[in-house]
């Protein structure tokens, strides 16, 4: 299996790297911290993270070395996540290695919030990354966290439960409704689907269809959260809501877990990532889901649901041997190996560097797919990511008031709410604001 590249949007990230720096703290130079055991003792590294398989990982590699060992914390995933991280920065404790996902990565280094890891990382990312995934965590000219995952949106649906309501899998969010109905019709305790008034998600799902919430315009940001595409998207799943098509369980929740798990819930809107956390969670249903591309426009297309990299937060004691571990943690086919095999919270990732995405294809199981090949189809999907989205420096804000808002007043009226935020969140952090 070989995962093609992304699409490169280079333009795009020198564009932005300006702006997007104009209030950073400089990074520490990580070759000044101490090196890997040069003391004659271990360095202890902390590490936190939410991700899938990753104590599992960290076991690994704490098997292996000796000049460096990983004392592995599980953190939340969210909005509780990064609270916890960047209090931890600000009080002069911060852990030494996290995962930062990339629509938090420019909002992290604007603050200050990371070491530059240029010279620790820098070649690396360059060598070992496709452009497009290089692109989210390399700006001003300087890398501020090494990429792990590719996560393209993909659609995991219930093979028996489909034949059951004589519905095929949607290849456009046409055929989705036209489905969605026939379902509801034949069951009226059944739904195709829950769609969260999730941020993360409504992101995605426009980027699909062709927005760009944030764009450079004269070394300035210009947010676009309420742009046509967007609108187009927002108010297509208010229809879906509006006519009880869909459930409208928060992302996570008991109640998701619980219509997924009995079947009323006939599918999933989900990215590589998901699969992992289904298994786990629902092991009695092995061989009666079934993957494939995320239903479309008109033309197949996906955008990024999540994805995660490695970053040193900024007072790291111990940045020169984070990033030994961050460069065994993105490469090393152990890493993966460790990651897919997990007992507890197996991982599904699709990982950005193509070598090791080719490690966990051989050491996923097919069966609880029924055999299906579930890497070669979300590496497939990765070609159909569409270029030119950027992620924003205040994607917190614009997270929690979209998500607010559209609770109470509709999706459509979140996205006016979000660029709103946008605009006056960029200028109190004193970034450049294109008019």
């Amino acid at each position: 299996m070989k995962v093609q590249s992304l699409r490169a949007h280079g333009a795009v990230a020198a564009a932005v790297s300006l702006a997007l720096l104009t209030s950073a703290c400089a990074g520490a130079d990580s070759t000044a911290s101490s090196a890997p055991g040069q003391d004659g003792k271990p360095v202890t590294l902390t590490y936190w993270t939410w991700t899938s398989g990753a104590e599992a990982a960290a076991a690994a590699f704490n098997t292996t070395h000796t000049d460096i060992q990983v004392r592995f914390s599980q953190i939340p995933g969210g909005a509780d996540g990064y609270s916890k991280i960047s209090n931890a920065i600000k009080a002069g404790d911060a852990p030494d290695v996290t995962t930062v996902e990339y629509s938090m990565v420019p909002e992290f280094a604007s603050q200050g919030y990371l070491e530059d890891l240029t010279a620790s990382s820098g070649e690396l990312v360059k060598k070992s990354f496709p452009a497009g995934v290089r692109d989210l965590v390399t700006f001003g000219g300087k890398t501020w966290s090494v990429p792990f995952d590719a996560t393209p949106q993909v659609y995991f649906y219930r093979k028996d439960l489909f034949e059951k309501y004589g519905v095929t899998v949607p290849r456009t969010w046409d055929e989705y409704r036209a489905a969605a109905e026939k379902i509801k019709a034949a069951d009226p305790k059944a739904r195709i689907g829950n769609f969260p008034t999730d941020t993360p998600l409504q992101a995605t799902l426009s980027w699909q269809a062709g927005a760009q919430w944030f764009r450079i315009e004269d070394e300035a940001w210009k947010p676009a959260i309420d742009d046509a595409p967007s609108q187009k998207v927002a108010a297509f799943w208010q229809g879906m809501l509006e006519d009880d098509l869909v459930f409208n369980f928060g992302a996570g929740t008991p109640e998701e877990n619980k219509s997924r798990a009995d079947g009323t819930t006939a599918g999933v809107l989900g990215a590589s990532w998901s699969a992992g956390g289904m298994i786990a969670a629902m092991p009695d249903l092995k061989g009666k889901w079934g993957v494939a591309p995320v239903p479309h426009w008109g033309t197949p297309a996906s955008g990024m649901y999540g994805g995660t990299s490695f970053a040193v937060p900024k007072g790291s004691k111990h940045a020169k041997a984070a990033a030994e571990f961050i460069k065994w943690v993105t490469t090393d086919p152990a890493s993966m190996e460790a990651r897919i095999g997990a007992l507890k919270n197996p991982s599904s990732a699709l990982p950005a560097n193509p070598a090791m995405a080719a490690v966990a294809a051989k050491a996923f199981d097919t069966s609880y797919f029924g055999g299906q090949d579930f890497y070669k189809l979300t590496g497939e999907q990765v070609a159909t990511i569409l270029p030119g989205w950027t992620w924003g420096p205040v994607w917190g804000k614009v997270n929690a008031d979209f998500k607010d808002e559209a609770a109470k007043n509709g999706l459509p009226s979140g996205l006016s709410k979000a660029q709103e935020s946008a605009r006056t969140a960029i200028q109190s952090r004193g970034l450049q604001l294109a008019k």
